[in-house]
């Protein structure tokens, strides 16, 4: 892992909202607004901008935790402002604040967690739990 970054380090993001993160289930419109769930994943892209950077060629970087607090509705066509900063780094993994603007409105604000592991021991994980 790159030690490249540090506390309060900010990495920016911009969105564009479209018909595919609107809150749907199913096929049946919710809302025709930014879905929490398309948020979350915005939200988890914004801190893994710093993970990109300081993977090393053997490694990869696996969430850990998301927390949002949404707070206002977006809409299609806006353009939402996905800043993560960087909380803390501790051993190899890093946890960001992530608050999401649209224009002067704060939409959203919450926390990020990815740690990097080695590639080798992601797949030993993952083939422990798929095969009992």
């Amino acid at each position: 892992m790159k030690d490249i970054f540090k506390k309060g380090d900010k990495k920016v993001y911009i969105h564009k909202i479209k018909e595919e993160d609107i809150a749907a289930f199913h096929g049946e419109t919710v809302h025709p607004v930014y879905a929490t769930f398309a948020l979350a994943r915005d939200m988890e892209w914004g801190g893994r901008l710093f993970v990109i950077d300081m993977l090393e060629e053997s490694e990869q970087g696996i969430g850990t935790f998301i927390e949002i607090d949404h707070k206002s509705p977006a809409f299609v066509n806006e353009k939402a402002r996905i800043e993560a900063t960087i909380e803390e780094i501790h051993l190899h993994e890093i946890i960001c604040k992530v608050e999401v603007t649209v224009a002067d409105r704060v939409i959203a604000h919450g926390r990020t967690g990815q740690k990097i592991l080695k590639k080798e021991k992601v797949e030993r994980l993952f083939n422990k739990i798929k095969n009992g």
